[in-house]
């Protein structure tokens, strides 16, 4: 058995610090495991990934101590399953905006009597022989709150039997509010749906998440509660770095 211990921590009320990857580099991915996140979150939705590298992401990502997630392209049942068959212990969806759309993903990626997962995780084994007899308990399934909509519903999305957390998306939820985040009025109604949807997490008692790029953004997230939290990605840590480097070097813009 494999236990989820970026779930475990979180359940226990700490905050699990992940990475997300886009470039499709498998090795990125067990790079950043290494470091020490708790997980590292696979992009299938905005990613260069395929099938292949994405299990073989998922395989890299266990070589150290982090777990392996992914975001799905889309809230569907085959697109959800094919990514736990091959080896995700947590999964994100893309813009959910009803109670509808939630309770098709608590479908999709739960076996029976749970949910309606169809059984063939045959990339999974590496996860080991018993992987369906644990898997339900140790996956982390988390929501996109990400648009004015969802916002207004999040508590009863929230509250769907199976869906263990939400993963908040700001920049999308600022594109859907329509408010400009460089004037004080933006910045604080957008400020204040994030602090509303945390809220319902509470209510519902399920795990709160954000998207988070930045050292100082995410120790105010996490003091505000935030658990499920993704520091930066494969993209943002090389760029830095570079950026850095060429500064040092009094090169580069």
């Amino acid at each position: 058995m494999r236990v989820n211990l970026a779930k475990r921590r979180m359940l226990e009320g700490k905050p699990a610090i992940g990475a997300v990857v886009h470039l499709g580099s498998p090795l990125a991915a067990e790079f950043l495991s290494l470091e020490g996140f708790d997980f590292v979150l696979v992009d299938g939705q905005h990613g260069i990934w395929d099938d292949n590298s994405i299990m073989l992401a998922f395989r890299g990502i266990c070589v150290g101590p982090a777990v392996p997630m992914a975001r799905v392209q889309e809230n569907n049942y085959y697109a959800i399953g094919r990514l736990l068959d091959r080896g995700a212990l947590g999964i994100a969806v893309p813009m959910i905006n009803s109670v509808e759309d939630a309770e098709r993903v608590a479908f999709a990626a739960r076996y029976p009597p749970k949910g309606g997962r169809s059984s063939g995780s045959f990339g999974a084994r590496f996860h080991g022989p018993d992987y369906q007899s644990w898997s339900n308990d140790e996956l982390f399934l988390a929501v996109q709150i990400e648009t004015k909509q969802a916002v207004e519903r999040a508590e009863d999305i929230l509250v769907v039997d199976g869906i263990d957390g939400c993963w908040i998306g700001p920049v999308d939820l600022g594109y859907s509010m329509g408010v400009d985040l460089n004037t004080p009025e933006g910045a604080a109604a957008h400020e204040a749906a994030i602090l509303s949807v945390l809220e319902a997490c509470r209510k519902t008692n399920k795990i709160p998440g954000i998207a988070i790029t930045g050292t100082d953004d995410i120790q105010r997230r996490i003091g505000q509660g935030f658990l499920f939290a993704t520091a930066s990605n494969d993209v943002g840590f090389m760029l830095n770095s570079a950026r850095e480097t060429l500064h040092k070097l009094g090169r580069g813009t």
